[in-house]
């Protein structure tokens, strides 16, 4: 199925426009000497400043970043394009240009280059950087000397073939050396757990709490009576 083709109010004015001013500018720059290819050159380095320009604007806009120098290259394309429509005017004798405007045909292409160089080179405003996570907590490193010591195995029990024999009762264990490092760390516990419940603290909880073997569980407890 065909599409009907409907002309652009607004596009076909753009058009209109652009060739007019086009040509004011290619007029301009044949007069003040620049003949041939260069003349046409000059429109299109005006009104490629001036988009350039615009674009720049409006992506600094977008970001929130300052506007100025857009906005002042922007002036000058538009002061150059502007300048020229009016003097094709009547305003200007075109066979006999003045010697300051053949100046500054002459020095727009540098001055052309150097705003589209400045307008599309300009850094973009770096992002925050982020701050660095706080380090992992390192593991508690329990000293030598409060470490628990293994808990001693047990004696393997009589054959039951001898069950009916009295089994001797077993020698009392030796006592156990505890560390002074221990017995304060053991103290602090026995503090704090008297001022929560009012009360001593017994072998096994000192058992449970330290993870030490029973004897010496009860020989921590007899230092701490």
């Amino acid at each position: 199925m065909s599409r009907s083709i409907r002309p652009d109010a607004v596009l076909v004015q753009a058009v209109i426009a652009g060739a007019l001013s086009f040509a004011h500018l290619h007029d301009i720059a044949a007069a003040a000497g620049q003949d041939g290819w260069k003349a046409w050159a000059y429109p299109i380095s005006v009104d490629l400043l001036l988009v350039a320009a615009w674009r720049r604007l409006r992506i600094l806009r977008t970001t929130g970043e300052p506007t100025r120098a857009a906005w002042t290259w922007f002036a000058v394309a538009l002061a150059a394009s502007l300048g020229a429509n009016i003097a094709t005017a009547g305003l200007l004798d075109l066979t006999n240009v003045p010697a300051w405007l053949r100046i500054l045909v002459a020095g727009w292409p540098a001055l052309a280059f150097l705003g589209g160089t400045l307008l599309v080179h300009t850094p973009a405003a770096e992002p925050d950087t982020a701050p660095d996570p706080a380090p992992a907590a390192a593991p508690a490193v329990v000293p030598a000397e409060l470490a628990p010591e293994p808990a001693p195995e047990p004696d393997p029990l009589p054959d039951a073939v001898e069950a009916a024999e009295p089994v001797p009762a077993l020698p009392a264990p030796p006592p156990v050396d505890v560390p002074p490092a221990l017995v304060d760390h053991a103290r602090k516990l026995a503090d704090a757990h008297r001022s929560a419940t009012g009360n001593p603290i017994d072998a096994d909880t000192l058992r449970d709490r330290l993870g030490l073997p029973g004897p010496m569980a009860a020989q921590l407890a007899t230092h701490l009576a």
